[in-house]
C-alpha cells in the first residue's frame, strides 16, 4: 500500500513524486517504454542549462533525484487501474500495487493502426476500451488488434463476456498468451453501418462483431476511459489543482493536453503532487 502512485517517469511524473515525497508520504513511480523526453536530442529552451542538455540526461537525472529522496521507482508496464475497496489497484503483468491517490503522468500514447476503416467504424464496432464496452459483446465474436501485454490484458477482459476472442498482431510478433492469435497483415475493416469483417492482405476474411484497438502500452486516454475520467479530444480534463472528476485521481503533463513543453509538465506535476498528497493524508 502506497500513499501516492504515479504512472509515468517524465518531467510531470517525477516532479509530482518529489513534492509528494517531501510531504513525508510513501510514493511509487511506475513507468515503461521510451518517453518523449528521452527522444529529444538537445533541449535549449529549459531554464538553467546554459549549454542545453539532452533529453536522455534530463530524464535519467530526474529519476536519480527522485530515488535519492526515497521515491520507489520501478520499471514495469501498467496494464490496468481499478478501484479496490475505496483504494486504487494498479496492475502490472505480475503484481498489483495499491494506492490511496493516483497521478496519471503517462503522456498521451494513443496509437491508431494504419488500417482502412478504423476511423469510419469507431463507435460502430471499433472500440479502444475493453472494460468500457465488453458488455455490448456478450456471446459475440471480437478481435483485439495488438501484440503486447496491454493487448493480452484487453483480450482477457473481453473473454469473460464474449463468445470468441482472437488477437490480431497485424504482422507483428505473436505475444505469449492463451488466446487464439492471427499474425496476418490486416488490409481493411468491412461492414454495413457497423463492423462485420476483418479482411487480410491475402484477401482472407474473418467475421467479427467488434474490434478493440490495443497497440503499444496503455496510455492516459485508455486509463481515463476505464476510470470514467472526463476527456476533451483524448486529453484528460483537470481543474487548476490537477484534479479529475474522480476523487483521488489526478493528471498532469501531456496527458492533459495544451503546451507540450517541459516547463508545463514540471509545473503541473508539482501541483498534482501537492494535491494528491493532501488527499492521501486525509485517509491516514
Amino acid at each position: 500500500m502506497y500513499d501516492v502512485i504515479i504512472i509515468g517517469a517524465g518531467p510531470a511524473g517525477i516532479s509530482a513524486s518529489l513534492y509528494a515525497k517531501r510531504s513525508n508520504l510513501s510514493v511509487l513511480v511506475l513507468y515503461n517504454g521510451e518517453s518523449n523526453l528521452e527522444k529529444a536530442l538537445k533541449i535549449e529552451n529549459y531554464y538553467g542549462f546554459i549549454n542545453g542538455i539532452t533529453g536522455r540526461e534530463l530524464f535519467d537525472s530526474g529519476i536519480k533525484q527522485a530515488e535519492k529522496l526515497g521515491v520507489e521507482v520501478i520499471r514495469k508496464e501498467v496494464v490496468k487501474i481499478s478501484n479496490i475497496n475505496g483504494m486504487y489497484g494498479v496492475e502490472t503483468v505480475d503484481e498489483i500495487y495499491e494506492g490511496k491517490a493516483i497521478i496519471l503522468a503517462t503522456g498521451n500514447k494513443k496509437i491508431l493502426p494504419n488500417i482502412k476503416g478504423i476511423k469510419e467504424f469507431e463507435g460502430k464496432g471499433v472500440s479502444f476500451c475493453a472494460i468500457c464496452d465488453a458488455f455490448f459483446y456478450r456471446g459475440k465474436s471480437v478481435v483485439v488488434i495488438g501484440n503486447g501485454k496491454f493487448a493480452v490484458s484487453e483480450a482477457n477482459e473481453l473473454s469473460h463476456v464474449a463468445n470468441k476472442v482472437v488477437v490480431l498482431t497485424d504482422g507483428l510478433e505473436k505475444p505469449e498468451c492463451e488466446f487464439n492469435v492471427n499474425s496476418k497483415k490486416i488490409k481493411e475493416l468491412l461492414g454495413n453501418n457497423k463492423i462485420e469483417k476483418v479482411k487480410f492482405e491475402d484477401n482472407s476474411e474473418i467475421d467479427v462483431d467488434g474490434v478493440f484497438i490495443a497497440l503499444g502500452e496503455a496510455g492516459a486516454s485508455n486509463f481515463a476511459k476505464t476510470l470514467g475520467l472526463l476527456q476533451n479530444d483524448d486529453n484528460i480534463k483537470v481543474n487548476d489543482r490537477m484534479e479529475t472528476n474522480v476523487e483521488g485521481i489526478y493528471a498532469c503533463g501531456d496527458a492533459t493536453g495544451g503546451l507540450k513543453q517541459i516547463c508545463k509538465s514540471v509545473y503541473e506535476g508539482a501541483q498534482a503532487g501537492i494535491s494528491a498528497s493532501e488527499y492521501a493524508r486525509k485517509l491516514i
